[in-house]
């Protein structure tokens, strides 16, 4: 590569582009000066040639990379700019102060050691005989108001610290960097060192902390639900993480605002992830808010992140509950009876004898709903030994209970019997539903002369559906204690993607223990297979206890995405439920007419309201039109509560609000080790270096040792300038219509 100038002017090419350029360039005067010879008029052709070999000169010259530089230089002294960390992080106790500072070496907040460190005045001596000017430049600092929302989302942009010293910065040397590497937000700092390395100033990194995590229990997450009903209890999990070096047994303690508490004892394995959920019972209407915590550990150095608070509303509850039966057998009766005692459920019984007839009385129904209006009201249907033909459903209703379930959230519970009716499910859609793989051969069930027991698998344990206590050490009890069943249903198996709670602790087959309680999820909706009908002996000695709370569960867990935001014409939920920003919730809603049936034509919007108080309309597409189904999504791109309005376009008055609360886990986390990785990466690339508090002694001589600053060098790229092409296209534009001009006389 070649490289000369003429004064401001410098080319660089290499020895095949130089030869490469002669070549046309004298190639081109040739043929002009030839053209010139034959023309008939030399004066217009030596113009018009003369433009063509200006444009050839142009695109030659600008293969010799062409740039036009300027040196400006500073008559300012050299500059060293000292930048700290002001981020949250640098609240972590776990930064051990240099003798120099203290005599005990003893460990403070990583922000105390940059604070001491400007109180000492290390940067004294690079002042002497004024050989340098030291400034001093933060980064990081959480927002001054104290919004809490505001808060979780600040974080520390290394890059963009250093990259507005090197545009504030005059007459650099170096740069000396106080943090602990924490890098959370914006590009790779190693991208702001190479252009630090490219003007030839070195950053001097002083990590401030340890490089192993400090001795923590982390309350990372709290995954409660938005909402619960008056009187039920809701599930809230929760995740903590263990740094200690020893197993803790601890309390998990969770109290609301009107003082109410519930305590649970665990057991933090060390150094490692720890799962569990609590228990709680909504009591009142409207929002409440919670806070669940975990006590100060020994030897714990973090105590901030030990608590987290949230909010869940409390709502009261209308259920609405189809039981379709064929002969009235003991679950039959007992299933009705909870669920017409249950003060928060509508239950409607479909009896479909196969003698008598439809069943009559209070909480009957002669015949199947036949209209969407009148079906798409139910929550939750209960299917039981009844099949396909003559004295059970016809295959457009079995299809019209699968349609609610996967498109208006609507929850189906299947209970077989020993006549074996549901393998006549198998001729219509409905049948996809049942989550199982029953055994034709043995339509008839198993039947044992000994009762058999049911065991909670895994998931069962950690379920709201089998919860029977009021904590899970008592639930434990009470299953080990229930009355066993005779008969089960002839199933082989679950199928992929399904949960299994319960299975039989007596029988097994290949595929390992029968399942007798699965459930599933189908479109929007949810599905339980029940695989004995004699939970109704679980009232022995207890009467409706655990019989009539179980049932009572089953509705309110099918039911409670369906009510999640339930107005008279529309409904809406939405998922997750507690987004972080940067995530995507999906929108379904269920529109209907004036009449109660399903909106065909029509369309469904939703105003969404921001924390900051701005607001947007969304259109949500239609899916099963059938059904009045509509869908969307947005995006969080901020925490706090998002109100949300969905309505019928052109009929405001028909809507429903709710509100969506993204609660972000702050971007900046304390307790955390120091990135000492980055730090160091990024001063090797500037050909700095890390150093430690004790070593900052050796940074004057060295910096002092270092170069005086390059000059400033100004480059405009003149192949690159929009110029260049402008100018090019010009000339050729006058020479091709100086052609044709020339051409014409």
């Amino acid at each position: 590569m070649r490289h000369f100038n003429f004064g401001n002017l410098h080319f660089q090419a290499s020895n095949f582009i130089l030869v490469l350029v002669v070549l046309a360039l004298v190639a081109t005067a040739v043929l002009c000066f030839m053209a010139v010879k034959r023309s008939l008029r030399p004066k217009r052709t030596g113009i018009l040639e003369g433009l063509r070999f200006l444009c050839v000169l142009i695109a030659a010259i600008m293969l010799l990379g062409p740039e036009w530089r300027t040196v400006e230089s500073s008559d300012l002294q050299p500059e060293i700019v000292i930048i700290w960390d002001e981020s949250l992080s640098m609240s972590t106790e776990d930064a051990r102060l240099p003798k120099s500072l203290s005599a005990d070496e003893k460990i403070v907040a990583r922000q105390d050691l940059v604070e001491k460190l400007r109180e000492s005045e290390f940067w004294k001596p690079f002042e002497v005989d004024d050989k340098n000017r030291v400034t001093f430049t933060s980064f990081g600092s959480p927002p001054a108001d104290g919004d809490p929302a505001l808060i979780s989302m600040a974080g520390s942009d290394l890059n963009q610290a250093l990259k507005d010293t090197l545009e504030t910065g005059r007459n650099l040397r170096a740069v000396i960097f106080l943090s602990d590497g924490s890098w959370n937000i914006g590009k790779s700092p190693v991208d702001a060192a190479q252009q630090m390395r490219i003007r030839g100033v070195p950053i001097y990194s002083l990590g401030t902390g340890a490089a192993n995590r400090l001795p923590d229990l982390d309350l990372e997450s709290v995954n409660a639900p938005t909402y619960g009903i008056v009187g039920e209890n809701v599930q809230i999990p929760f995740t903590i993480a263990s740094s200690l070096s020893r197993d803790v047994r601890t309390i998990v303690r969770l109290r609301s605002d009107s003082g109410k508490e519930r305590t649970k004892d665990i057991v933090i394995p060390a150094n490692s992830t720890f799962y569990d959920s609590m228990l709680w019972r909504i009591e009142k209407e409207g929002a409440s808010k919670l806070e669940l915590s975990i006590p100060y550990a020994n030897d714990e150095l973090v105590e901030s992140n030990n608590s987290r608070e949230f909010v869940i509303a409390g709502k009261p509850e209308s259920i609405k509950v189809l039981v379709i039966e064929t002969l009235p057998r003991w679950e039959y009766r007992f299933i009705r009876n909870a669920l017409s005692r249950d003060p928060g459920v509508v239950v409607d019984c479909l009896l479909l004898h196969p003698q008598l007839g439809s069943g009559d009385g209070p909480d009957y129904i002669e015949a199947f709903p036949e209209k969407l209006e009148d079906l798409q009201k139910y929550d939750v249907v209960f299917v039981g030994d009844v099949g396909i033909g003559e004295g059970g459903l016809t295959v457009d209703q079995a299809n019209l209970i699968k349609g609610l379930v996967e498109n208006q959230a609507s929850g189906v519970v299947f209970i077989p019997g020993p006549q074996g009716n549901q393998f006549g499910l198998a001729k219509s859609e409905l049948a996809d539903l049942i989550p199982v793989v029953l055994e034709e051969a043995k339509k008839e069930g198993y039947s044992d002369s000994t009762a058999s027991p049911m065991r909670l698998t895994t998931e069962g344990e950690k379920s709201l559906l089998t919860m029977l206590g009021d904590d899970e050490r008592e639930n434990e009890s009470i299953w080990q204690s229930l009355p066993g069943f005779y008969w089960h249903a002839p199933v082989v198996k679950a199928k992929a993607g399904t949960q299994v709670l319960a299975v039989n602790d007596n029988r097994r087959n290949s595929s390992g223990r029968i399942p007798i309680l699965v459930t599933s999820r189908a479109g929007s909706g949810k599905v339980l297979y029940m695989a004995i009908d004699s939970a109704w002996r679980w009232r022995r000695g207890v009467e409706d206890l655990y019989h009539y709370r179980f049932w009572g569960q089953v509705a309110r867990w099918m039911s409670y995405q369906r009510n999640m935001a339930a107005g008279e014409r529309v409904r809406v939920f939405f998922s997750p439920e507690r987004p972080k920003p940067g995530e995507s919730v999906f929108i379904s809603a269920n529109a209907f007419s004036v009449e109660g049936a399903p909106l065909i034509d029509g369309a469904v919007q939703v105003d969404l309201t921001a924390p900051d108080g701005k607001s947007r309309r969304l259109e949500l597409s239609q899916g099963d039109s059938a059904w009045g189904a509509f869908s969307g999504k947005f995006e969080i791109n901020q925490p706090g509560t998002w109100s949300l309005r969905a309505f019928v376009a052109g009929d405001e008055n028909a809507s429903v609000e709710t509100k969506i609360i993204a609660q972000a886990d702050p971007i900046e986390k304390t307790g955390l080790p120091a990135r000492l990785d980055v730090l160091d990466e990024m001063s090797r690339v500037s050909k700095g270096r890390l150093v430690t508090p004790s070593q900052l002694s050796e940074l004057v001589n060295e910096i002092n040792s270092l170069p005086e600053p390059q000059p400033l060098v100004n480059s405009i790229k003149l192949w690159a300038h929009w110029l260049t092409p402008t100018l090019l296209t010009a000339f050729l534009a006058l020479f091709w219509t100086g052609r044709k001009l020339n051409g014409t006389f």
